[in-house]
């Protein structure tokens, strides 16, 4: 089993009902979403380009999936999981916005990412013990020939290429596309998207996600409400 940490919108937010139409799957359920209908991209074209996607779960990925390290349990992730949130603090994500990531559609923030950056940065620091080193087989996956020497860094310090000053905050909507596909395809999600872009989004818990088995799909284990967040509901 591996686990996973992201952020995820809430069940029944907007951004989450969306996001699960659009890649076909709510990993809070586990359950297939029907693809929408769009001008320009109909519902099987979708369903060819959100494969990875749909097996991943509509997520941002803040620490990237990790087996626990020996002698850890899944107890102890979550009890750790409640100390971090309890300390952390809600924020926002000034807004949102297709972006083209080499080829890949992605939600990504429109706005300043300093404290949207300083958050994902604690949550690879503060997990980073519970996490079993990558074997061969790992790092071979990543293609390390093609990472840059700080992602490279990365990878066997952090387990993941993209962390800290690499890290780029995206909800990944695609595979990678032709570029002659990219223009029709940005404009459809920004028609399915358009009640949420540009507005602000709350960062207000953090999720785990698990892989059951090797290949299998993502579910959401929890989602686990930051500090400010329980007081602001109990008041």
């Amino acid at each position: 089993m591996r686990y996973a940490f992201y952020f995820s919108p809430g069940p029944g937010e907007a951004l989450a009902d969306l996001g699960a139409s659009w890649i076909g799957r709510d990993a809070a359920t586990g359950r297939p979403v029907d693809h929408p209908h769009i001008d320009g991209l109909g519902a099987s074209g979708l369903a060819s380009i959100t494969g990875p996607a749909r097996r991943y779960g509509f997520h941002a990925t803040l620490k990237a999936p990790f087996r626990l390290a020996e002698g850890i349990s899944e107890a102890d992730l979550i009890d750790a999981l409640e100390v971090f949130a309890n300390a952390a603090s809600l924020f926002d994500i000034p807004s949102l916005v297709i972006g083209n990531l080499d080829g890949f559609l992605a939600l990504v923030p429109g706005g300043s990412v300093s404290e949207l950056n300083s958050f994902a940065n604690s949550v690879v620091e503060a997990f980073e013990p519970f996490r079993a080193p990558l074997t061969e087989r790992d790092i071979e996956r990543r293609n390390p020939d093609s990472l840059s020497s700080i992602e490279l860094k990365n990878l066997l310090r952090w387990g993941y290429p993209y962390v800290f000053d690499s890290f780029r905050f995206h909800m990944t909507l695609t595979t990678r596309l032709p570029g002659a596909d990219i223009s029709r395809i940005t404009a459809a999600a920004e028609t399915h998207f358009a009640s949420i872009l540009s507005r602000p989004v709350p960062v207000s818990a953090l999720s785990l996600f698990v892989e059951p088995e090797p290949g299998a799909p993502f579910e959401l284990h929890s989602r686990t409400p930051l500090a400010s967040d329980k007081l602001r509901k109990t008041a």
